[in-house]
């Protein structure tokens, strides 16, 4: 081990403060206050639908240190969508379980959810200086719908009746901007959620983590590594996390005796770390490149709509590490949110739109923190008594399978808006099938392209309709009744069928997995958000029906 800091391999371009175009006070429809993940997914999503942003970011470019790492299987749907997944599965690390140690037993070895018919992978591991500069630059590919502004900070917040004021500070000048609509995506020390007196809800936890990025060199796989009262560091608890150029992420936890300040000192860093990788068979040399410590928060806001003011990803609710929900719930935000937001803007639904995106937000934060807050107590036990109960389940968890789930921070996952007030109410049963509420299940299809087909997936069909709801028609044949096609000249959707056969245009079942996967048969039709979740579904259906569906949903009003 070196004693100094090596800096990632990544060196961050550093840009200029941003400038107002033209002098005065400036309107713009929406107006976006943070340049890290959630912001960026928030502009492009917008931009998918041709609403223009401006961006503000109080740095000078994409972050530095280790933050978020983890990305999901849904989190990478979404950024398909956005333009930008390319990058992601070109660095990413692609991962699909891990292992859990007691002291120097192996006592879980879990597998997420993964078969032949998924596109993507469950996770994949990413630095998050990477994951911002991949969406930074499919940002940039777009510059007359999204203005980035940096080293532009917001210093007050004024609420209007039809919008809010911004005063903002560059290093050279302070001006305002009138926005039609205010998104704070300015991470946990919000300015936007303070300016507002605005206060996050929930619990923080005594438990500390130090978190410590090196470099490291080995063959090791691609995996999640959790060790309970190791060897190497008894009484604690450690994760292992292997990130692309050979940057490895260490979380261990503190004893309740030990200085916050003193325990980031390489010095008293550098001795653990060795200790974990000779207990791991870690040879290679290594060097620090971030050395910082972290506290598990479980924390939101009651509501994410504040009249022209919507907060989303860690401005709206800060989840505990464990389980990878927080840049992952903050993506899930601002695909929610975009879409919604864009069809304000264009006048095709009014307001109250938003007032959902709160609804489901909250209440998927709701059930991020309760995982979340699951996990944290397991992790690092807030009390006597969970401590005895980690003791013992660690302890009998080598030879009775049936305790090792409670081991497992349960990963991320779609969260269902079972209770959402978008959802078509059900009238046919279904004995399979995504119920409205719930995101599409991936599997293959052969798409139509150039007179043709092509291979492809469910996913797919919903990232090729620029922002429109679509329609998934189940047919013999691939025809689609005019009735249902005609809609789309009023409305906002794109009605795709889904062929037994792949004679007639349209998508083909080729695998004939689809049919059943839906509980479909000839005159099924899922009704599909712009986010991927379902709005509706009937087994023969009528025009009418999903004309309903969408008008009661405000879709193609303007009030």
């Amino acid at each position: 081990m070196s004693d100094t800091f090596h800096p990632y391999p990544h060196v961050p371009k550093v840009y200029p403060p941003g400038k107002p175009a033209g002098a005065g006070t400036q309107h713009v429809p929406v107006l976006i206050v943070g340049g890290g993940p959630v912001g960026l997914a928030t502009a492009l999503g917008l931009a998918r639908h041709g609403v223009r942003s401006v961006l503000i970011e109080a740095d000078d470019g994409v972050c530095t240190g280790s933050r978020a790492i983890c990305i999901s299987r849904r989190s990478l749907e979404i950024i398909a969508r956005l333009g930008a997944l390319e990058g992601f599965l070109a660095k990413g690390l692609p991962w699909a379980g891990g292992r859990s140690f007691y002291r120097d037993e192996e006592v879980l070895h879990f597998t997420m959810p993964q078969d032949a018919n998924q596109k993507l992978p469950p996770m994949v591991n990413l630095a998050q200086y990477h994951i911002e500069q991949f969406l930074l630059d499919a940002a940039e590919r777009q510059p007359e719908l999204i203005d980035i502004r940096w080293q532009t900070r917001v210093t007050g917040v004024e609420q209007r009746a039809d919008g809010a004021t911004v005063t903002v500070a560059t290093p050279d000048e302070t001006y305002k901007i009138e926005a039609d609509w205010l998104v704070a995506a300015d991470g946990g020390r919000s300015a936007v959620r303070e300016a507002l007196g605005l206060k996050l809800q929930g619990t923080s936890y005594e438990g500390r983590y130090v978190i410590v990025d090196i470099h490291l060199k080995s063959e090791r796989p691609t995996e999640r590594l959790a060790y309970f009262d190791p060897p190497s560091n008894p009484g604690s608890t450690v994760l292992v996390h292997k990130q692309p150029d050979d940057i490895w992420r260490i979380d261990y936890q503190l004893r309740d005796d030990e200085d916050a300040q003193a325990a980031v000192l390489l010095e008293n860093v550098a001795p653990r770390v060795d200790s974990l990788l000779a207990m791991m068979g870690e040879t290679a040399p290594w060097h620090p490149v971030w050395i910082t410590i972290y506290k598990a928060n479980a924390l939101t806001l009651e509501k994410y709509r504040h009249g022209p003011v919507l907060f989303a990803g860690d401005a709206a609710h800060l989840v505990p590490i464990f389980g990878v929900r927080g840049a992952n719930s903050g993506i899930d935000d601002a695909d929610n949110l975009a879409w919604k937001l864009a069809y304000v803007v264009k006048g095709q639904a009014p307001q109250a739109l938003l007032d959902s995106y709160s609804d489901e937000r909250v209440f998927a934060a709701r059930e991020n923190l309760r995982h979340g807050t699951k996990s944290t107590e397991f992790m690092a036990p807030p009390t006597f008594a969970f401590e005895l109960m980690r003791t013992a389940v660690l302890g009998l968890a080598g030879k009775h399978a049936h305790v090792r789930s409670l081991i497992n921070p349960r990963q991320t996952s779609a969260i269902a808006y079972a209770q959402s007030p978008l959802n078509a109410p059900e009238a046919d049963v279904f004995t399979a099938g995504p119920a409205p509420g719930t995101v599409l299940p991936e599997c293959p299809l052969a798409l139509p392209h150039n007179g043709g087909q092509k291979a492809g997936y469910i996913t797919d069909l919903v990232n090729r309709t620029d922002g429109n709801f679509t329609g998934l028609y189940f047919s013999d044949d691939g025809a689609v009744p005019a009735e249902l096609l005609t809609l789309g000249d009023t409305l906002p959707l794109t009605t795709v069928a889904i062929a037994r056969s792949g004679t007639q245009g349209g998508a083909w079942d080729h695998t004939a997995l689809v049919f059943s996967l839906f509980d479909a048969q000839p005159g099924t039709f899922y009704l599909v958000r712009p986010d991927g979740h379902v709005l509706g579904r009937w087994r023969q259906v009528q025009a009418g029906q999903v004309a309903q569906a969408l008008a009661a949903a405000g879709i193609g009003q303007s009030k």
